[in-house]
């Protein structure tokens, strides 16, 4: 589907009222195949996925793009499909996707549960962010993707998780068949880096769920604890013993905490 400029890869899935799940930088849509999509389906809802522009092998305009490129994005494929207002969840830069369309068009916007969120960023997560987008632009003769996946997974998985070694063999596996690499994954992460939205969250009216994992290092609780309170009324729920992908490490919790507050909106 071309949105803005970008054409786009999306799918639906189930009958009923719509939701639109919106991924992490630098993954495709299907990670929300694995869980999330199944357990929304049940409870009656249609579920909407896509790849955000950048996403191989989603063709855009070159160059890199801004979190309200891909805000437009979403906005967009809203429009197009005709979802709008739906339900929205988000997780990391797809949670700050969310927030933000909440922000400049409430109108489409039932409510939105974000899985790893934040408004500002901190020293480390900037050098983070500009480390990780240079070695995803870097030649992949140059990068060792072993390492790469596996250094990966103790940013995205809790501590009970990593030592799992069926799953964590099953993901360096995975990992290592779709590597993240190219210019459009690495777009995906610069656009995470932005200036405090704080102030700006708090101007936000529509439903909200904030769903914080304890061992997340990316997202951590202090940053989605400050998005909660700065958006009046949001609801705050901090699961134990989970890193940035909880909604993959204990999907059943994660879903239950959806499909309950989806469940509440009208």
């Amino acid at each position: 589907m071309d949105v803005n400029g970008a054409r786009l890869r999306c799918w639906s899935q189930g009958e009923g009222p719509p939701v639109l799940l919106l991924a992490p930088a630098a993954s495709r849509a299907a990670l929300w195949d694995l869980h999330q999509v199944p357990a929304l389906i049940r409870a009656g809802y249609r579920v909407v996925t896509f790849d955000h522009r950048g996403t191989p092998p989603c063709e855009g305009p070159a160059g890199s793009f801004r979190l309200a490129d891909l805000v437009a994005d979403a906005a967009g494929l809203i429009g197009a499909l005709g979802l709008g207002p739906c339900r929205i969840a988000g997780s990391s830069l797809g949670a700050m996707v969310a927030q933000e369309l909440a922000l400049v068009r409430p109108d489409l916007v039932v409510g939105m549960a974000l899985l790893g969120t934040r408004a500002r960023t901190t020293h480390f997560l900037d050098q983070l962010t500009v480390g990780t987008a240079a070695l995803v632009r870097a030649s992949a003769d140059d990068v060792a993707p072993r390492y790469a996946a596996t250094t990966g997974m103790a940013l995205l998985f809790g501590r009970r998780t990593l030592a799992d070694d069926d799953f964590t063999r099953q993901w360096l596996e995975l990992a290592m068949t779709f590597p993240v690499h190219g210019a459009g994954p690495a777009a995906q992460y610069e656009a995470a880096h932005f200036p405090s939205r704080l102030d700006r969250l708090t101007a936000v009216e529509v439903p909200t769920l904030v769903l914080a994992f304890t061992e997340d290092l990316l997202t951590p609780p202090a940053l989605c604890r400050e998005v909660a309170d700065a958006i009046g009324g949001a609801r705050y729920v901090e699961l134990a013993g989970l890193g940035h992908f909880g909604f993959l490490e204990q999907p059943e919790v994660v879903n239950e905490h959806l499909v309950e507050f989806f469940g509440q909106l009208a």
